[in-house]
């Protein structure tokens, strides 16, 4: 769900019903940071700072970021440094980001959280993973790649030791070998000598990547999401040769079909996601073999969620009236992986919105790591400007339609940036390509539904046609 649609507040309503409630795990040291900086006006992440292993670490951190006078209206945010290999000085916020959002998902109840991570965005992951370890997150997901490491991660961290996964970059040699590595005393004083291990989900797409998961990764793969092109966010792109249709989205064919079959030999609990949110979708699951199913998009737009309450009422009354529009776009996001979003305007799903926005990479979470021609680390965006992309040695082809989903995505949920000329981040809606579920919650439970609503109607069993 992108940032911080799947907060705390969700996860945990979630949660609460007996089903696992997943909070987001992207960006969440800057997501603290600018929750702080805006006052922190009902002071959840005060109070999970002050619950946080290391008062000196919490305390640091209020002192770099806490704005008493701040209000939800604020935007003028104070910068968190980008993020580069080889420096550790943001693995506190990072770690201390993680923490809050996970124990305040798990307060007050006991229902299993989980936290979801790309695999795309390898630099924060070691110290983000340690810190909801610390706040004991039940499961830890991750996709956009192959994750093997992750494993291997968690069984470190859970032995109390340090940790470290191996970083991609373009134009390394062949053998050539660069690592990211946390070390939990360079955040607290006394870390704990272990930790529970959480389970591990690997998101994948298609029965190789889940063949290779079980086979290769460095422990234990405690299960598998099969996730299809039809889920929101990023979608791997077809197998095979890139064909475009005649509305210019990716075309999917039956080699990106899962053979679920497959999946129960590999005797690993799995579960389905992309259109799997109608009334009688765990039902359909659970006859492929699948313990379960995985839901965002009903989720996205429920009253817990993190989205806007005005872009949410946007969008429902869109589906309501059956003139939603969904667009799967192939360049959209720096990634390279097809991106889907909802067509809204005064989004950046407008191209009139894409070309107002100057183009600035100033959270760089989706950068790409490459070596330059003198052999040292470089950092470059598609979303960045043009002409410095290819300056960098990036294809500037790819470049024109990338939208920043950094920027935009804190946009989604408040927490979007404003400029000294007074221009604020665009939002851009991640959402499903199959509505028909949201449609039928709606005419249920309203436009204010809540998670639990979505919870009822996903457990509700589908009534029988007469005979």
């Amino acid at each position: 769900m992108g940032v911080a649609v799947s907060s705390w507040k969700l996860a945990k309503a979630v949660s609460s019903q007996g089903a696992l409630g997943v909070v987001s795990g992207t960006a969440l040291d800057i997501v603290l940071a600018r929750r702080l900086q805006q006052g922190d006006t009902d002071g959840s992440a005060r109070r999970a700072l002050a619950a946080f292993p290391d008062a000196g670490t919490a305390e640091r951190i209020l002192s770099d970021w806490f704005n008493p006078e701040g209000t939800e209206d604020s935007h003028d945010f104070k910068q968190v440094p980008l993020r580069t290999l080889g420096d550790s000085s943001l693995d506190a916020l990072t770690a201390a980001g993680n923490f809050v959002e996970v124990f305040l998902a798990k307060e007050g109840h006991s229902g299993a959280v989980g936290i979801n991570f790309l695999e795309k965005i390898q630099l924060p992951n070691p110290a983000a993973i340690y810190g909801a370890m610390l706040a004991g997150v039940d499961y830890v997901l991750m996709g956009a790649g192959i994750p093997l490491e992750i494993p291997g991660l968690l069984d470190s961290y859970s032995r109390g030791e340090g940790g470290e996964i191996s970083v991609q970059i373009e134009g390394a040699e062949k053998g050539e070998r660069h690592v990211v590595r946390f070390e939990p005393s360079s955040i607290l004083e006394n870390p704990p000598k272990t930790m529970k291990r959480p389970y591990f989900l690997s998101i994948v797409s298609s029965y190789i990547l889940a063949a290779t998961m079980a086979s290769r990764a460095t422990g234990r793969v405690d299960g598998i999401v099969v996730e299809n092109h039809l889920a929101g966010g990023h979608n791997a792109p077809p197998r095979g040769v890139l064909s475009m249709d005649e509305n210019g989205e990716p075309m999917y064919g039956p080699k990106d079909t899962v053979d679920y079959a497959k999946m129960v030999g590999l005797s690993i609990p799995f579960w389905l996601g992309g259109s799997y949110s109608m009334e009688e979708s765990l039902e359909k699951a659970g006859s492929e073999g699948a313990w379960g199913i995985q839901v965002g998009t009903l989720f996205a737009f429920c009253r817990e969620s993190g989205v806007l309450p005005e872009l949410k009422k946007r969008f429902l009354e869109a589906v309501a009236a059956g003139k939603e529009a969904v667009f799967t776009h192939p360049l959209a996001s720096p990634t390279g992986y097809p991106f889907k979003f909802a067509v809204l305007r005064e989004t950046l799903s407008e191209k009139v919105e894409m070309v107002k926005r100057i183009r600035v990479c100033n959270i760089g979470l989706l950068r790409q790591l490459y070596k330059t021609p003198e052999g040292k680390i470089g950092y470059r965006c598609p979303a960045e400007k043009e002409e410095a992309f290819a300056r960098k040695g990036g294809d500037r082809s790819i470049s024109s339609e990338a939208r920043c989903l950094c920027n935009a995505l804190m946009a989604n949920v408040g927490l979007g940036m404003k400029y000294a000329g007074g221009y604020l981040e665009k939002p851009l809606l991640t959402v499903g390509s199959q509505l028909e579920s949201l449609r039928r919650l709606i005419r249920k439970a309203g436009f204010d539904y809540t998670a639990a609503d979505v919870v009822r109607f996903l457990s509700a069993r589908p009534a029988k046609a007469a005979e």
